[in-house]
């Protein structure tokens, strides 16, 4: 994934974060992971994406809508993904989605 913090609009949009403890079980998870991100781009509504893995696995999305974030989440590979997930790749995850009502920030 993308090692820049993501460039979203201004407010109101979404953030999806999900977080993840993994298995011992990694296996296919790298390619699954690259492939999701490719397919995710083309995805109406999605915004960027940041995330990072240090023994927790964080992802944050961002959306403009909550249908946005529903399509995805009912898109067929993702679906297979998240099965995949839940039966090898992690111990435990939760998903989190908020409404973003300020951002800011800066850059050098």
């Amino acid at each position: 994934m993308n090692e820049m913090i993501a460039q979203t609009p201004n407010p109101p949009y979404y953030a999806v974060i999900f977080t993840s403890t993994p298995t011992a079980n990694q296996n296919g998870y790298r390619d699954m992971a690259h492939e999701l991100m490719k397919l995710v781009q083309d995805q109406p509504g999605f915004l960027g994406a940041e995330s990072v893995e240090n023994g927790l696995g964080i992802i944050v999305s961002y959306w403009d809508s909550l249908d946005a974030i529903r399509n995805w989440k009912n898109d067929e590979r993702h679906s297979t993904a998240q099965a995949k997930g839940k039966t090898d790749w992690y111990k435990a995850c939760r998903t989190r989605i908020c409404r973003v009502e300020h951002d800011y920030g800066y850059e050098h």
